[in-house]
């Protein structure tokens, strides 16, 4: 691993990236699978304990927090509970000038709700509407989100199928970004990548990129997934694209025409959902400090071997990926 990359680390504290879109309360309810119900073939979950995270931009915005960046973020929320709740956890994270959440009243505040026996996922229900989000609610997010372009160095976009991202919207954002001369950074949703014309860096993983591409190239090679990645950016006008591969590591494919692939820095593998989330806002929060794509996906791909060791949505301290750089540095020279 490059020292740059490691040094880089110490260049994100203060970096602001603004992040928009799709945001979401993730709820864990641990236990232990104790025997199995008479009632169905399903496990009988003894509950221990609940947590609550937020996810989404929400686990981008935290994760961007952890780096040391200023994060700034810009959301849609119900009028209820769950939005209170959410504003409450990521209250310590959001920095001065951050556009917030505004609230539609027609809509719940979006809760996935995953219930882990020991370390294994059993289930997972949503709490959502996927509606288009009414256009006052659209006028009033608009809004709060073009007074922070001047604050922010990078726009990071969430796109979770939750009825904000209209191409509309995303062409607001998008074009936002250029204006404001910042980097942007999208992670996809759907088949419909011509949504995402103009955007700096689009990050699929390999489902996602097989979605857009028309052909399932999921588990194909390397090089057919650059091929099918450099045909999505040219049909689409995509400057850059980096795919995670899971425990296949990332491959970056610059508009240079330059492929660069990144292995995966994970010890162990316990949990993935998130893992998205913190390639995202590491990337961001490089890019937003000055590094160029090479370095900031460098530092994702440590970044994201860290989180996917833990349970449940995660993020990844300068410390952690520090110490995370070593054990691969020293494993790799035995």
């Amino acid at each position: 691993m490059s020292r740059n990359t490691l040094a880089l680390l110490d260049r994100l504290p203060g970096a602001a990236v603004l992040a928009a879109g799709d945001v979401m309360l993730d709820r864990y309810v641990y236990g232990e699978a104790v025997r199995l119900s008479p009632e169905a073939p399903v496990p009988v979950v003894a509950v221990r304990r609940k947590t609550w995270a937020p996810g989404g931009l929400g686990n981008v915005v935290m994760n961007l927090h952890a780096l040391g960046a200023r994060a700034l973020a810009a959301g849609v929320v119900g009028a209820d509970a769950k939005a209170e709740a959410l504003r409450g956890l990521l209250s310590g994270a959001l920095s001065e000038g951050s556009p917030g959440f505004i609230a539609d009243p027609e809509r719940p505040t979006t809760v996935k709700t995953r219930v882990i026996a020991g370390i294994q996922q059993v289930v997972r229900f949503d709490e959502e509407s996927t509606r288009e989000v009414p256009p006052p609610v659209v006028a009033a997010y608009t809004g709060a989100v073009a007074k922070a372009f001047p604050l922010a160095r990078a726009l990071t976009v969430s796109d979770y199928g939750k009825g904000l991202l209209t191409p509309g919207v995303l062409a607001f954002l998008l074009g936002g970004a250029r204006a404001a001369g910042i980097p942007s950074i999208v992670d996809p949703k759907g088949a419909d990548w011509e949504r995402y014309r103009g955007a700096t860096l689009v990050t699929p993983n390999r489902a996602e990129l097989a979605l857009a591409y028309g052909r399932d190239v999921s588990r194909a090679t390397g090089e057919i997934l650059a091929e099918a990645g450099r045909e999505l950016m040219r049909r689409h006008g995509i400057e850059n694209l980096l795919v995670t591969r899971s425990e296949d590591g990332m491959t970056l494919l610059l508009s240079s025409g330059e492929t660069v692939h990144l292995p995966t820095r994970a010890r162990a593998v316990f949990d993935v959902s998130g893992a998205g989330d913190t390639v995202v806002a590491a990337v961001a929060a490089s890019l937003a400090a000055g590094a160029g794509l090479r370095e900031g996906a460098a530092l994702a791909s440590l970044a994201a071997g860290v989180v996917v060791g833990k349970v449940g949505t995660a993020t990844a301290s300068p410390e952690e990926i520090r110490e995370s750089a070593a054990i691969s540095e020293l494993a790799a020279r035995r």
